[in-house]
């Protein structure tokens, strides 16, 4: 039998997707061109369908000039420009998405020379080769990671240079569920978008239901006939493990139902996808999954005329992406409806309006500003829609504070129906005050005016509560889901040194001595006091960097005050700083050893001040984007760059004052933007944050609520007797028996939720003793034991298991290779002095608590045998930590008490849920049996082989089963019920399966059955 990534996941996700509506086209008689993989003949078809007025001439030049597109070095953005065109001859029929030609292929070369490669699967529009999907079989332990630096790889050959540029979507899977708690995306199905670089992987996870009845065509015999002989595999046709996988819900189904139903595609290929101007170059983005389904939410929200509303997203989550995404959407959404919609992205900063121009511009908008409040009133009265003349979509970004008085529409002249305004307003944590003018005016500046808040810490106080000033939720994300799909990273809080603390307390009394009682501002600023916090925070950045063997980080320190900033930086620069006399004794001395080098590479020696009051608006923007650009070491600033500030290469945060409330959150998550292989940002704590971040958690909790065995095992097999082979078997059996042996996909998909190797490694071990077995009973002739167990079966189910294994084995030496590099880089740079910490540890948000809860209660629900001892056991020790009234306590120490307490009970909840799913599939997914079986083996005494049990008992089953479906009134009469099953009972027990019971056990058992269908129909819980 087939079992490999063609017959497991290639074959039936063409088939779900012809479901979808895409017709399968054999590339044994299509026609396309090899240096664009263009179908022509359907290219040219379907052109002329979507546009009636066009020859075919005139398709075919139209086809030569789309073609001419694919050779710029552009990342293929003037040919998307071309397809998502809507004026002119269309390419894509976007007005009415049906009216398009949907294919499916399956190995089309991609070629250029002696180059080539073959995705798996390819999407075709109107012929367009748009989307290709890339799969693997589950648990193959490097698969996904391969092909992902294959494609980079190939994606990087300017040979490919065309391929690349009509792609607009890349999906690869394994068809397994995601593991949140992976260092790499190694299981799951993941989507990008193409670079000539580095592809961004993305997770997806669907937030709307879909009607699976409606949206997908029925099956097809002669569809999937003619597929299967396509790619040879008709011998798959009734397997059961091909039927398993052409389950709608299976992973790669699911994210395909979710991408490429054809509404969803549609707006991927319109709204989804972005081309941003970056330091690096031309980068080509495609929305994130919140950012779908918050721009969808919107939508929601519009239709039902709620007119205001927050987007709640955590930092690093993207909200300038998500407005720029809006922008594009809400213009169809509105010119749909002739309204033309402008657009305002409200800040209350200038560097942020700096910032926000910064990064709609590289998107491709263009871009208006304010520079006085005389200016706002008179655009916010203009009636034209655009600054621009040559149409290009725009968006204003002002400052709150130019929304005057005047800045209003004051009569009814003023009004014009076929304009809507839309306000994003940044950050609505921050100073919006509703006793002050400036939101007041905002307010009366447009009543018809759309308003959508945009923030990751919403303010939750009674003064200001951002809901109360700008409506309920419309979409929210938050820190645990954003760090589960890597777009951002957990933090880590850092306690200084208990000797460096000593430092700080003798500068702090010679200071006192000598001056007297002055103010800790003044003292804090005193360089006796700030020489050796600088010297320790030089010190331990350097050796962060040597650690990570990564010069590239930069840090930034957070002052008391702009006086101790100022001074931080003076020392720097008179301590620390390179200067050009360095320079020019490094160029002298090129013979260096590498490792001095190396070492010096790691050096603090750039450093700038951001402070209001120091240099021009132009010179701390030029700064700024010298830090994001890698070329300033670290940072000094007091309130500036606080929040709203993004560089990536920001790993480690000194923060030497106290911030509250919602800046605290702001500022702590300036480091939690993912960068290369970082698992986590730093936050070096001199002004003990802990009671403050404790209070403000507190705050939005309450808002959200040995691998193969000892070698000897291999030996001792070649002297088995019959009898003991025939025993061995039996175990084998034994071990199997809660797992589906019949059907390896399910099999897979079992084993797949086993994360303990121990457990796996035992599996193993089993399976590869089957396949020592085998080749014994044919060394000496037992053939007729060939029949006591699907030999041949076990060996598909060794390789699964050993593939998963391998899997897990990867995932812990990722996670080991981590360390050992960290502390080989150490070893090797040859750092003799260390700072020894007082504490490090993670910063543990209030959500992750509320979610690990939902998690506990869901699986606990989940579970349908009450009854089971090991559940009730559970259930009580949620109910202790219930009745200790300590869920709600939200310091970090005990927080994270009860999150490992939670975290313990859903692991073993998990794992009796996922024993009790195993069984219940033994007996047909019959939950009855599941518990029947459950207080037998409880009880005892009857049998020690399960498999024996279950071999009676699902006997039991199947004629009870007969008799009630031929006799519905039989569940209506109990006492005969009764008479009749102890007959069953009997029977299968004694006399089929050779289990002696007496009467007792005779009872016990048939008053679980009895019981057990009763409950059922009368609708009463088991």
């Amino acid at each position: 039998m087939k079992f490999n990534e063609d017959s497991r996941v290639k074959i039936p996700s063409i088939l779900h997707l012809t479901r979808l509506g895409y017709k399968y086209l054999s590339l044994k008689n299509a026609v396309w061109n090899e240096e664009t993989n263009i179908f022509t003949d359907v290219f040219i078809k379907s052109i002329q369908n979507i546009n009636h007025d066009l020859e075919e001439d005139e398709a075919k030049r139209l086809l030569s000039d789309v073609s001419l597109l694919l050779d710029n070095e552009d990342l293929g953005k003037a040919f998307y420009e071309r397809i998502i065109q809507k004026t002119g001859h269309k390419i894509i029929d976007f007005d009415n998405f049906e009216n398009n030609i949907f294919n499916v292929v399956t190995e089309l070369t991609y070629k250029n020379g002696d180059e080539n490669f073959r995705p798996d699967i390819i999407l075709l529009i109107n012929g367009l080769p748009l989307v290709f999907i890339e799969v693997k079989k589950p648990n193959n332990k490097e698969g996904i990671i391969d092909e992902r630096n294959r494609i980079i790889r190939r994606f990087q050959n300017k040979k490919f240079r065309r391929f690349v540029n009509i792609t607009q979507l890349m999906v690869f899977s394994n068809n397994m569920e995601y593991d949140n708690d992976d260092i790499d995306t190694v299981q799951g199905v993941f989507y990008a978008s193409p670079s000539y670089h580095k592809p961004v992987f993305n997770y997806f996870r669907e937030e709307e239901t879909f009607n699976l009845d409606s949206l997908l065509l029925p099956e097809n015999d002669d569809i999937e006939n003619e597929i299967l002989k396509d790619n040879n595999l008709v011998i798959i046709k009734h397997s059961p493990e091909f039927l398993t996988n052409k389950n709608p819900n299976s992973p790669t189904n699911r994210v395909s139902t979710s991408l490429f139903s054809k509404d969803r595609l549609s707006f991927v290929l319109q709204y989804a996808i972005a081309y941003v101007n970056e330091s690096t170059g031309l980068q080509k983005h495609i929305m994130r999954y919140p950012q779908l389904f918050a721009t969808k939410a919107i939508e929601n929200k519009l239709n039902e005329d709620t007119r205001k509303g927050i987007i709640w997203h955590t930092q690093g989550s993207g909200k300038t992406a998500l407005t720029y995404y809006n922008v594009k959407f809400l213009t169809d959404y509105f010119q749909k409806q002739n309204i033309i919609p402008k657009f305002y992205f409200i800040v209350d900063r200038l560097d942020l309006l700096i910032q926000s121009k910064r990064e709609f511009a590289s998107r491709g908008l263009t871009v208006h500003t304010v520079n006085s409040r005389d200016e706002f009133v008179k655009d916010i009265k203009s009636k034209a829609a655009l600054h621009n003349e040559r149409g290009n979509a725009e968006i204003t970004v002002v400052n709150i504070q130019k929304f005057s008085e005047d800045a209003q529409i004051v009569t009814e002249q003023d009004y014009d129906i076929n304009i809507q305004r839309i306000y994003f307003l940044d950050e609505v944590h921050r100073s919006y005050n509703p006793k002050g003018s400036f939101l007041a005016n905002l307010e009366q500046s447009d009543k018809n005016a759309i308003k959508i808040g945009l923030t990751g810490t919403p303010l939750l106080g009674n003064d200001y509560n951002s809901k109360s000033l700008f409506g309920d939720y419309i979409h929210k994300y938050y820190y645990n889901a954003s760090i589960a799909d890597g777009y951002t990273l957990k933090l880590i809080r850092e306690e200084i040194a208990s000797n460096y603390k000593m430092v700080l307390e003798n500068a702090l009394k010679e200071i006192e001595v000598l001056q007297g009682d002055i103010s800790k501002k003044k003292i804090f600023a005193d360089r006796r006091f700030a020489e050796p916090m600088l010297d320790y925070i030089v010190e331990d950045f350097e050796n962060f960097r040597i650690t990570y063997d990564d010069n590239s980080v930069g840090a930034m320190v957070v002052c008391d005050s702009s006086d101790q900033a100022k001074m931080l930086f003076d020392i720097f620069n008179s301590k620390y700083a390179e200067n050009e006399n360095a320079v020019l004794d490094q160029v002298a001395e090129e013979n260096e050893s590498y490792n001095i080098k190396k070492k010096d590479s790691f050096k603090l020696k750039t450093a700038t001040l951001i402070l209001h009051d120091i240099g021009t608006k132009d010179e701390r923007k030029s700064e700024v984007e010298d830090f994001k650009d890698g070329k300033i070491d670290i940072l000094f600033v007091y309130n500036m760059l606080l929040t709203g500030f993004d560089a990536k290469r920001l790993k480690k945060l000194y923060l030497g004052r106290l911030i509250k409330k919602h800046n605290l959150l702001q500022t702590l998550t300036r480091v939690n933007r993912t960068y290369k292989d970082y698992k986590y940002g730093y936050v070096v704590d001199f002004a003990d944050i802990s009671d403050e971040f404790k209070r403000t958690n507190e705050d939005y909790f309450n808002e959200l609520q040995a691998e193969n065995g000892d070698e000897l095992e291999s030996y001792k097999n070649l002297f088995l007797s019959k009898e003991e082979i025939e025993e061995e078997i039996a175990d084998i059996k034994e071990v199997l028996f809660h797992f589906d042996t019949l059907n390896a996909e399910i099999f897979s998909q079992q084993i797949s939720e086993i994360s303990d190797r121990k457990k796996m490694l035992a599996l193993v071990k089993t399976l590869g003793n089957a396949k020592s077995l085998y080749n014994l009973i044919r060394l000496f002739g037992h053939y007729e034991l060939l029949d006591k167990i699907d030999f041949k079966k076990l060996t598909v189910l060794y390789r699964e298991a050993n593939n998963h294994l391998q899997l897990l084995n990867q995932k812990e030496a990722l996670e080991n290779d981590v360390d050992t590099t960290n502390l080989l880089n150490v070893a090797l740079e040859d750092v003799i002095f260390m700072f020894n910490k007082v504490g490090e540890e993670e910063l543990v948000l209030a959500d992750q608590l509320k979610d690990t809860l939902r998690k506990t209660r869901e699986e606990l629900s989940n579970n349908f045998d009450k009854k089971d001892p090991k559940f009730i056991s559970l259930y009580e020790e949620l109910e202790r930590l219930f009745k200790k009234k300590k869920l709600n306590e939200v310091t970090q120490d005990e927080m994270k008490a009860n999150i490992g307490a939670l975290k313990e009970i859903h692991a073993k909840i998990l794992e009796l849920n996922r024993q009790n799913k195993l069984l219940q599939a033994k007996y047909n997914n019959d939950p009855k049996y599941c518990r029947i079986h459950k207080r037998i083996v409880e009880k005892g005494g009857l049998t020690q082989r399960e498999s024996q049990l279950f071999e009676a008992l699902q006997s039991v089953k199947n004629e009870a089963d007969l008799q009630v479906i031929q006799n519905s009134r039989l569940l209506q009469n109990e006492g005969y019920l009764d008479k009749m099953m102890i007959k069953l009972v009997i029977n299968q027990f004694v006399n089929q399966n050779k289990i002696k019971l007496n009467p007792e056990t005779s009872k016990f058992i048939n008053n679980l059955v009895v019981q057990e269908y009763t409950n059922e129909f009368h609708g009463r819980t088991a």
